[in-house]
């Protein structure tokens, strides 16, 4: 196909948030929209991940008619210690890891027949502390794509309906942090503070500081596996840091959100 062609009819992409494991959590928008697809990229990142390949694959057959569909994995690029690196040298080798991800993408959308639909699911939603439409972006500017991102439900919803809770107060914020971030930014006029990618549970470090806040804690949200705590941080702290260690060593990864709440919410 010419150039002017390709660009005239640009290759179909959905991105779709599929929710944190459960085929419930599914919308009918995105099942509209997996109806769509011919063929699904889904990122190998290894063994101790195959789950989430897996899950990704039960929606599909719960979803999708045998023969209607492929499932292409893709080899994830190395991606560097991220816990060991500062701000600087983070926000680089992210940089790096997503065009490393754009270029394979890329090049296997190209090597399609012409008018095959491509999907990415996407855990959660596409618009947390996910980059995956950042990555679709970057594809875009190698080759044509009209891309429609479909919203699914984050870890943040899931994770306050299994605890039962209302995440702001009365005409309050909510702030969504990182781990990574969160020491520097938490202070008490922020009202709940919803903490992600936090593999180190830095917030052991404000029970000093926040001696009133509540943890709300889920790990696997969504899963058979999932797990909740509950608690006073200062009290419950301590068996969040080991019970966590326990799962990934059980499972082989884990994937956890939480909230911190103020006297007023919890």
């Amino acid at each position: 196909m010419s150039t002017a062609a390709a660009e005239s009819n640009p290759r179909e992409v959905r991105v779709i948030g599929i929710g944190t494991g459960s085929p419930a959590h599914v919308t009918g928008q995105a099942i509209a929209a997996l109806r769509e697809c011919d063929v699904f990229l889904v990122a190998d990142k290894g063994e101790v991940k195959d789950e989430l390949v897996a899950v990704r694959r039960l929606i599909c057959e719960e979803f999708l008619d045998d023969g209607t569909y492929r499932i292409v994995t893709v080899t994830d690029p190395e991606r560097g210690p991220d816990a060991e690196r500062d701000r600087t040298a983070y926000r680089t080798g992210v940089d790096a890891w997503h065009a490393a991800r754009a270029d394979r993408y890329a090049e296997i959308i190209e090597s399609l027949p012409t008018g095959e639909t491509v999907g990415f699911l996407v855990w959660g939603d596409p618009a947390f502390y996910d980059s995956t439409i950042r990555i679709v972006d970057a594809v875009a500017r190698r080759l044509p794509l009209r891309t429609q991102v479909i919203a699914g439900l984050s870890a943040i919803q899931v994770l306050a309906a299994e605890h039962g809770i209302v995440l702001n107060g009365i005409g309050q914020p909510v702030h969504i942090t990182t781990g990574r971030r969160l020491l520097g930014e938490w202070s008490p006029e922020l009202g709940t503070v919803v903490v992600m990618l936090d593999g180190a549970l830095r917030c052991r470090e404000l029970v000093e500081r926040g001696p009133e806040l509540t943890i709300h804690w889920g790990a696997y949200l969504g899963l058979p596996q999932q797990v909740l705590r509950v608690g006073p941080l200062a009290d419950v702290i301590d068996e969040l840091v080991e019970l966590r260690t326990q799962l990934r060593d059980e499972h082989g990864w884990v994937m956890d959100t939480y909230a911190l709440t103020p006297p007023s919410l919890a």
